[in-house]
């Protein structure tokens, strides 16, 4: 694709790690493994103020003492630590960051006046962010794993796009079982400065991203995410699931990324206006993300069930209407076609029963 001001976060040149380690499941290992075990296809520096040598590679106490550019940042060290980084980045003419390590906004007044303090940081010198509090990013083409998963995805043609880094885990062990790939992971955490609109706006001009999943606390800036997920949903498929639609999820949400909830019912409205799906469960994402993954996209309402027995039949002809859904008529021509495959007591009709 072509020039886009979030490249540097999705096809980065060079990628410094803050934090990397060899001590045995630190975020900083698992981090840097999952960069070397990808196959990253640009420059990778170990950043360690400690060691010379991490994994088996050079280390450097500092980013200037790499003598190189470096595009992308990964930072998995203390909080108090962040600002300090963000400033040496930015001398050094880093492009972006991936802020994994928590203990910011969410945790209070304290935590928030350190996220302020890199934030401001972060934009004296131009430099984006993902994060901080997040599981952090993955671009499988091209071996990118900054994350602290254990395991990587497979490549594909969906993109997940989410503010819980446990729902990202999850969803990845899932699809690594179910031969369903990645064009892009994004663990969006606490959102400080790169938002959902942000990243929908690069995705929606990515040729790797054929559909996109996404899992919603709460939107900091809804004019600017419901513009660009209207963008999106008329390019390609958009199915989320926004939680908080309770008052005790709502609160859960605020003390998980520091996030800006609201009515449940302006959401659905809003989502049902600009085309996107909403799903109310991770099943429900899971079973979406299979249909993707096949590359069949329905533009319609109109329906067809196989079952093997009329019970199962009516009772999901029953929920699709519950849906919304048109059961569709099946043509002369389909139905000559399944009696060259069915028995002949078959009801010719939808839903289609195979009768065993």
């Amino acid at each position: 694709m072509g020039k886009h001001y979030l490249n540097p976060l999705f096809a980065p040149k060079s990628v410094a790690v803050f934090g990397a380690s060899d001590r045995p499941d630190s975020v900083g290992q698992i981090v840097f493994q999952n960069m070397l075990q990808g196959g990253f296809k640009g420059n990778l520096y170990p950043i360690n103020a400690k060691n010379k040598e991490v994994q088996g590679q050079r280390a450097y106490a500092t980013i200037a003492e790499i003598g190189q550019p470096v595009e992308l940042v990964v930072i998995a060290t203390p909080p108090q630590t962040v600002p300090g980084i963000i400033e040496e980045c930015g001398l050094h003419g880093v492009k972006a960051a991936v802020i994994i390590t928590a203990g910011f906004g969410e945790i209070g007044a304290e935590g928030a006046a350190l996220e302020r303090q890199l934030l401001e940081n972060a934009r004296r010198y131009n430099i984006r962010l993902i994060g901080p509090n997040c599981l952090g990013l993955m671009r499988p083409s091209i071996g990118l794993n900054a994350t602290f998963n254990k395991g990587a995805a497979d490549v594909g043609n969906i993109a997940l796009v989410s503010q819980s880094g446990a729902l990202c885990t999850a969803i990845l062990d899932w699809a690594t079982r179910n031969d369903v790939g990645f064009s892009s992971v994004v663990s969006m955490g606490s959102s400080t400065d790169v938002d959902f609109g942000e990243i929908l706006d690069y995705l929606v001009s990515d040729p790797n991203t054929h559909s996109i999943l996404m899992y919603i606390e709460g939107i900091r800036n809804a004019r600017s995410f419901m513009s660009a997920l209207r963008a999106a949903a008329r390019i390609k498929p958009v199915i989320l699931v926004k939680v908080g639609r309770h008052p005790a999820g709502s609160k859960a949400a605020m003390s998980h990324t520091a996030s800006l909830v609201g009515a449940d019912d302006v959401f659905d409205a809003a989502f049902s206006r600009v085309g996107v799906v909403r799903v109310q469960t991770v099943t429900q994402l899971f079973t979406a993300a299979r249909a993707l993954s096949f590359g069949f996209h329905p533009v319609g309402n109109r329906l067809a069930l196989v079952t093997n027995g009329g019970g199962p039949g009516v009772m999901a002809a029953d929920r699709a209407s519950d849906l919304g859904l048109v059961m569709a008529t099946l043509s002369d021509k389909t139905v000559e076609d399944l009696n060259q495959h069915l028995p002949m007591n078959w009801p010719h009709c939808n839903p289609v029963d195979i009768i065993g």
